[in-house]
């Protein structure tokens, strides 16, 4: 008998190596001092920034999983936006664009090609150029993109330099991984489904050049360890955040798809990773599940003074982008994260 391939196993950002396991890792890989590069590994930011001239720099970053949806051409678009938004992350514009390709060679090839359809139109929208790629055979598909991207060494977005009384502005919806889990078994809302492949397939290229208009001191993307790990890293050891619950825009049906249980792994190693530096305030479960949830082609978590985070959020909204303002910075007193 002929074995049978499952497209869609369950994929996306939540089969990410868990922040625990890559921070014990990376501790022991030996970091080469070079004043051009301005932003590396150490900082567990979203993609090097190397300078090239006093006006130049480039922008590096590449992700790939496996498919989280049963359609190859929007698994290729999410993929690829996702793996582009790092750039838009760094402040950075997209220029190139390289495939990264694992696929079986028992499988349909005209998958393959809805795959790579789906990646380049997402590229193409981003103003970037697809140069090339790599594939080999493997047992399960897994596709993304190496991309480079360009900023001004004096413009880049790091993700840790928040300061006392910025506020939070979530640039997309949470949501997306319990979603998609709900969604394997048949228990999710085709509303709830079509918001979240919006979500997914939507590029932050929009976001990221409205709040370039403005004060940036931190900023990432939320993806596969969620909004609280994500977040935890924004603030490093000297500051906290007070999060407002009922401000963070998530899914229609990702709470109750939440209290019914449909959680994810990779949601659990982020709640074990970072939970004790979080205090949870009459905060109902499903919601810490929605903000320990990893998100494939999530939204931008960005610092900023509030005067400024409140024009961009106009901004943003003109754009029909569902965001909102969802919490505050101080110098820590206490837990990393207060949620209430």
């Amino acid at each position: 008998m002929e074995e049978k391939i499952v497209f869609c196993k369950g994929g996306g950002c939540t089969a990410k190596l868990g922040p625990g396991v890559l921070d014990y890792v990376l501790k022991k890989i030996p970091k080469k001092r070079d004043a051009r590069l301005l932003v590396g590994f150490e900082s567990s930011d979203d993609a090097a920034v190397y300078q090239l001239t006093d006006d130049l720099a480039i922008v590096q970053t590449l992700d790939f999983f496996p498919p989280m949806v049963e359609d190859p051409y929007l698994f290729g678009q999410i993929a690829a936006a996702n793996a582009l938004s790092d750039i838009y992350a760094m402040g950075g514009d997209v220029k190139t664009a390289l495939n990264i390709v694992c696929f079986p060679e028992k499988m349909d090839l005209n998958i393959l090609g809805q795959i790579l359809l789906g990646g380049s139109e997402k590229v193409t929208e981003a103003g970037g150029v697809l140069a090339g790629g790599h594939s080999i055979a493997d047992q399960d598909v897994k596709y993304g993109l190496s991309v480079t991207g360009t900023i001004h060494p004096n413009k880049v977005f790091a993700n840790n330099a928040v300061k006392d009384g910025d506020v939070l502005l979530l640039t997309k919806p949470l949501g997306v991984g319990i979603i998609t889990t709900a969604s394997r078994v048949g228990d999710v809302s085709k509303e709830a489904m079509d918001q979240a492949i919006t979500s997914m397939t939507t590029l932050n290229k929009y976001a990221s050049e409205i709040i370039r208009n403005y004060q940036v001191h931190g900023c990432t993307d939320v993806t596969g360890f969620g909004f609280l790990a994500h977040l935890c890293e924004m603030l490093g050891d000297n500051y906290m955040a007070e999060i407002e619950w009922k401000s963070i825009p998530y899914i229609s049906d990702a709470f109750r798809c939440a209290e019914e249980f449909y959680i994810t792994a990779a949601g659990q190693r982020n709640r074990n990773h970072v939970g004790d530096q979080v205090e949870f305030q009459n905060v109902p479960f499903a919601m810490e599940e929605i903000l320990f949830d990893p998100q494939t082609s999530g939204g931008l978590l960005v610092s900023m003074p509030e005067a400024d985070a409140l024009q961009a959020l106009e901004k943003l909204k003109n754009q029909k982008l569902p965001c909102n303002i969802v919490g505050k910075i101080h110098k820590r007193t206490q837990k990393k994260i207060i949620v209430k």
